[in-house]
């Protein structure tokens, strides 16, 4: 099933209206980059949906095996270092604490569950992006919003 985005770059900072036709967030890059920081930048935007995957994936495990949780909070921290050529080496420290009335060894299946959902599969897995083209139809921000 393939997901679409849409995004609509405004004159202000990097500030982009970002879609997918049903909800709408603004993207933005820190003031240090010329942004007005107004929104997550790019990388924030990658990370961010990498942990709800993880917590999402913790909540679906533990209803469906009946276990008692409450909150899943998580802390993911992005480490880059660019290397030889711009080759970029990404680093990402995972976090999670689940409070609930559960043992250790099911909170140990719900993190190795976590490490499981589909994002983390989908970024670990082969990618091909295509360069890019013209888009040939165009969008309003009245259809973005």
């Amino acid at each position: 099933m393939a997901t679409t985005i849409n995004i609509k770059n405004i004159p202000q900072g990097y500030q982009s209206i970002i879609t997918n036709g049903k909800h709408t967030i603004i993207g933005d890059e820190p003031i240090k980059s010329k942004g007005t920081d107004l929104g997550l930048d790019p990388a924030e935007l990658v990370l961010a949906g990498l942990a709800m995957c993880k917590v999402a994936t913790v909540r679906y495990i533990s209803r469906k095996k009946g276990w008692d949780i409450r909150d899943v909070d998580a802390q993911l921290i992005q480490e880059v270092k660019r290397g030889k050529g711009g080759h970029l080496s990404t680093r990402v420290k995972v976090a999670i604490k689940i409070e609930g009335d559960i043992t250790q060894e099911q909170k140990d299946e719900l993190l190795k569950q976590a490490d499981n959902c589909y994002i983390h599969r989908m970024i670990e897995g082969d990618w091909d992006i295509e360069q890019a083209v013209e888009l040939e139809s165009e969008f309003t921000t009245e259809e973005v919003v």
